[in-house]
């Protein structure tokens, strides 16, 4: 073999496989093998300037790369067993925190030291959530920011660099079974291996698919989540982001008893586009340092759809709404929250005289064309029951940029060592579909490297 160990991704859940198994045992010879750039020549064209919107680069620098599409996220890690994925049923709750906590410790020796630890633990928050039929879950966040994290990668990167061998701008096309190991193939080159840890994110959720078709390894349907990114002025939210910064709170819409809940909040932070398999997206980053901070906060509202027989395709139902999005808006949609509310299209003149300025330069519109009815009727509600507990919420000028679609990969069956049917080969982060989160992904890492140790 050429290889002890293959590993199939450079983001968290690939680079805590790294960091491991060069700890555990320096011996080993292993390969990442990432299709996108290194750390520092990821750049994406979008400067506001020559460049406003997504021109669909081949490979998209916010989401492949060393660090995979969290390397300019705002360096949220959760640590808990409330959400950010069910690695908890593979592992235990126990042994899930406590990966998750030493994943923590090394974010805090690689450059996080100095970072604030978040808790909801005794916040009065809970109750007022409670008492407007929303709900507050558990959780302690480490708060890096997309600066902080960024150096944390970096310096995991020097680390890892001449203990690991690494293989950027190369994408891989097949996986093969060969007698007592892998063969890897990619960019026209083979690679063999007695182990091979895949790791390849949600953006690699087609591929992932079609690998396990391949392999004859069973997968079962998944769910997307579908919705907005939320921006109205950072002094609306600071009561809830200067105590816990992120806020996960959950609410039950009367309507239809659907599931609304926040996501990714941005404490003065911007808004970004991020483009996958050639599909503008929105999302958020927010940044440590005060001078890179804005004067807004924005976080998104996500509808879970989950799918039945016979429909399988859950990512490709929010594929196809995220196109017509583009199709509509040529990239990003943005929209005043009263014109939605009103049945109106937003237009440049109501953008300009809107009291919040939007962070990302997106085409003024209406989301109303756009998303399915209950799932817009489901986000408008939890925007009254937010207003609820942060008074402004709901002003006309709050800021829906649309869509914002989080693509799960189908989930695959798995057994206590995150191990498919195929002995030595791994498939873990959110390209299985058992992690949704840094924290949960890097945990998933570290987790296999000792099983392969």
């Amino acid at each position: 073999m050429d290889y002890d160990v293959i590993i199939i991704g450079a983001g968290p859940g690939g680079i805590f496989s790294a960091y491991e198994l060069s700890h555990l045992n320096p011996e080993l010879r292993v390969l990442v093998l990432e299709k996108g750039r290194p750390l520092e020549k990821r750049k994406c064209p979008i400067d506001g300037d020559k460049i406003k919107n997504c021109i669909n680069c081949p490979i998209c620098s916010i989401m492949s790369g060393f660090g995979g599409a969290g390397a300019f996220s705002d360096g949220k890690y959760n640590i808990t067993n409330d959400f950010g994925g069910t690695l908890f049923e593979y592992i235990g709750k126990s042994k899930a925190i406590e990966l998750m906590e030493y994943v923590d410790k090394i974010n805090l020796s690689h450059g996080g030291e100095g970072t604030k630890l978040y808790s909801t633990a005794g916040t009065d928050i809970k109750k007022k959530c409670m008492q407007n039929k929303l709900k507050l879950l558990d959780a302690s966040v480490r708060h890096l920011g997309t600066d902080i994290n960024y150096v944390v990668l970096q310096n995991l990167y020097e680390e890892l660099k001449d203990k690991v061998e690494f293989k950027f701008g190369t994408a891989v096309d097949k996986i093969e079974i060969i007698d007592g190991g892998y063969e890897i193939t990619a960019g026209g080159e083979h690679y063999s291996c007695g182990k091979c840890i895949v790791s390849v994110g949600r953006s690699g959720s087609k591929w992932m698919e079609n690998i396990c078709k391949d392999l004859g390894i069973e997968t079962k349907s998944n769910r997307v989540d579908i919705g907005v990114r939320v921006e109205l002025p950072a002094v609306i939210f600071s009561h809830l982001t200067d105590e816990l910064y992120e806020s996960k709170i959950v609410y039950r819409t009367e309507k239809f008893e659907d599931y609304v809940r926040t996501f990714c909040m941005n404490p003065k932070g911007s808004v970004v586009a991020e483009n996958t398999n050639g599909i503008v997206t929105v999302n958020g980053h927010s940044y440590e340092d005060s001078a890179k901070q804005t004067e807004n906060t924005n976080f998104a509202l996500l509808v879970s759809k989950h799918f039945s027989e016979p429909f399988k395709d859950s990512n490709g139902y929010g594929e196809s709404i995220a196109r017509l999005s583009n199709m509509l808006g040529g990239g990003v949609i943005v929209q005043r929250f009263g014109d939605l509310v009103r049945g109106r299209r937003s237009n440049r003149k109501r953008m300009e005289e809107s009291f919040v300025m939007p962070t990302l330069k997106a085409e003024p519109g209406d989301l109303s064309l756009v998303l399915p009815k209950r799932i817009l009727d489901g986000i408008i509600e939890m925007i009254y029951a937010l207003d609820r507990i942060a008074p402004g919420t709901a002003n006309d000028d709050t800021l829906l940029y649309g869509v914002e679609v989080k693509f799960y990969n189908m989930e695959v069956k798995l057994d206590e060592n995150l191990e498919t049917r195929h002995k030595g080969l791994y498939i873990i982060g959110d390209g299985s579909g058992v992690t949704h989160s840094l924290s949960h992904a890097s945990a998933s890492g570290v987790y296999v490297a000792r099983q392969i140790v």
